[in-house]
């Protein structure tokens, strides 16, 4: 049955001349009928280039903007339009307000996890995979980080030259999995490496082997010579890590680790999505030329 609806989407997606991104955080057999699988910077970048007039998003609502922000002369439809990310709606447009009030030089670095309003207001984008970067290359001393607090304490820890303002926003998922977790994944399997995002705790990232981005945690464990990880990230991630390293062992550290919104995306509703050609995002053209501005900053910055 899975294989007879792959095969669907594939048809249907070259007859509507539509390409399927996925975030590695959806299920492994929607991963499998997409044409990209990645993290949310290399969806950005590659949202850009897509010889296809048509993108269909197997990920949650801000990520199908950003692709609508990069590329308004495209078509582009959710698999689920109320697969939504908590986190991106954790700041509100008078906050970005009072802060610039209230410091002067302020940069406000917005995690791509946010809607396309927030990106409007906001300096620069960045996503976990180059949000140092970025705000290392920023003439701005002070840095306002929005929305996530974690992200934005791990990178503030790296770039010690810079003044950093710090939100509430959170990754529920990875706010989750506790330093006790890891302890107790490490006492089961005292061999393995800790890997770990860095929209974990400050707790949980002391713990850890290696912090980085989903695809820098694939590009670590696979790269690595070690055998045993223990994943402190989305448990979609696990999919992409056993494709690449069959031989190896990757371990959780609790139940708690998946992500509702990106678990409603099953492949009859990325098939049904091809087939309806909708729900498609629509954004205001004024909010979305604001939004482009720090997306394409990001990608500007981070290359």
């Amino acid at each position: 049955m899975e294989e007879k609806i792959s095969e669907e989407i594939k048809r249907l997606a070259k007859e509507k001349d539509v390409a399927i991104l996925a975030h590695y955080y959806v299920d492994g057999e929607v991963q499998a009928a997409a044409d990209y699988v990645g993290d949310s910077y290399y969806l950005s970048k590659i949202a850009t280039g897509i010889e296809q007039k048509n993108i269909l998003f197997c990920g949650v609502s801000f990520m199908g903007e950003s692709a609508k922000i990069l590329n308004p002369d495209k078509k582009v439809i959710m698999a689920d339009e109320l697969a939504d990310c908590p986190m991106a709606h954790m700041v509100d447009l008078d906050r970005i307000e009072e802060v610039r009030k209230s410091y002067e030089d302020v940069a406000v670095v917005c995690y791509v996890n946010s809607t396309a309003e927030i990106k409007a207001k906001s300096d620069v984008c960045v996503t976990s995979s180059n949000a140092l970067r970025v705000v290392k290359a920023l003439p701005n001393k002070r840095i306002f980080f929005i929305p996530d607090n974690n992200l934005g304490r791990y990178v503030a820890s790296q770039a010690p030259e810079k003044e950093f303002i710090f939100h509430d926003g959170f990754c529920h998922v990875h706010k989750s999995i506790t330093a006790e977790n890891v302890k107790a994944a490490k006492t089961a399997h005292p061999d393995a490496l800790v890997l770990a995002h860095p929209e974990c705790t400050q707790d949980v990232l002391a713990l850890a082997d290696f912090i980085g981005s989903t695809s820098e945690i694939i590009d670590y464990a696979t790269k690595s010579s070690h055998s045993v990880f223990i994943i402190c990230t989305e448990m979609g991630i696990f999919y992409e890590l056993t494709q690449k390293n069959p031989q190896k062992k990757f371990y959780s550290v609790g139940h708690r680790q998946f992500c509702p919104n990106m678990k409603r995306i099953t492949l009859e509703k990325v098939r049904d999505a091809l087939k309806n050609f909708a729900p498609e995002v629509v954004l205001d053209e004024a909010v979305r030329q604001k939004a482009y501005e720090p997306l394409n900053r990001m990608l500007e910055l981070a290359k």
